[in-house]
């Protein structure tokens, strides 16, 4: 694993949150559920199981003192903590709330800014992604870019041991944003697709310039095209002394 990648999992503070909440909370028609992808039975079908599907829980906003408001159904879990990086110091907050054997997370990571201007905005995502999927053990289902007031993003789903995962990332100037909901999918989660869209950003920074983006769209890594020295400009060719050209005009 690429060294950013093990950034990002430790950076991403609701994992541990999610697989302990799904394992051991999660329910099916009232008991204890030996497996969170534990298949149910479909009775019925047509009109009469879509009139037969919970309407979900109701999702009210939730304004974060750092700088962001998202919709979840009731008060959620906060945690808080700094990761030290050999750039400097990512502050992460995770806001986690369990309902009915869903989980509904929104987390942040804020990064060093040479961190995030030295690889390009979509490798960071892919990044973000693939850590899910590695620290999930899940497998990867679908994804599509997508955007948030115009920074960039990433909307996947990913199968894993311990349930369904919707999720979403978007990079907003330093900040790394990630929305998850894990369930069982033999059941669904109806409310997941308001979580999910739900996510409103306050004051946002402007988008970080990268350097040597030309470079790193080519494949060479930012920081070392930035560090590159340009080849010396062609000099012109040298000029007799004009005493000497005198000299050899009176010869």
């Amino acid at each position: 694993m690429r060294p950013l990648s093990r950034l990002l999992l430790a950076s991403i503070t609701t994992l541990a949150l999610i697989a302990g909440a799904c394992v051991s909370q999660q329910k099916t028609n009232g008991r204890e559920a030996s497996s969170s992808v534990e298949e149910v039975p479909n009775e019925g079908g047509g009109e009469q199981a879509a009139e037969q599907q919970p309407a979900g829980p109701a999702l009210t906003p939730f304004t974060a003192p750092e700088g962001f408001v998202v919709s979840l159904p009731g008060e959620p879990q906060v945690q808080r903590q700094t990761v030290k990086i050999p750039a400097g110091n990512v502050a992460t907050a995770s806001f986690t709330t369990t309902l009915d054997g869903i989980t509904y997370s929104a987390s942040i990571a804020d990064y060093p800014e040479k961190v995030i201007a030295a690889r390009p905005a979509e490798a960071f995502l892919n990044e973000g992604r693939d850590g899910l999927v590695n620290q999930l053990k899940g497998t990867l289902k679908d994804e599509q870019a997508i955007e948030l007031d115009g920074y960039p993003g990433k909307s996947y789903t990913v199968s894993s041991a311990v349930g369904e995962v919707k999720a979403r990332n978007f990079l907003v100037g330093p900040r790394l944003y990630t929305l998850l909901v894990v369930f069982n999918p033999g059941i669904g989660a109806p409310a997941a697709d308001g979580f999910l869209t739900s996510l409103k950003l306050v004051n946002p920074p402007p988008a970080i310039q990268r350097a040597g983006s030309v470079a790193a769209d080519a494949g060479v890594d930012a920081g070392t095209a930035v560090e590159a020295t340009p080849a010396p400009a062609e000099q012109p060719a040298a000029v007799p002394d004009a005493g000497t050209q005198r000299r050899r005009r009176g010869k």
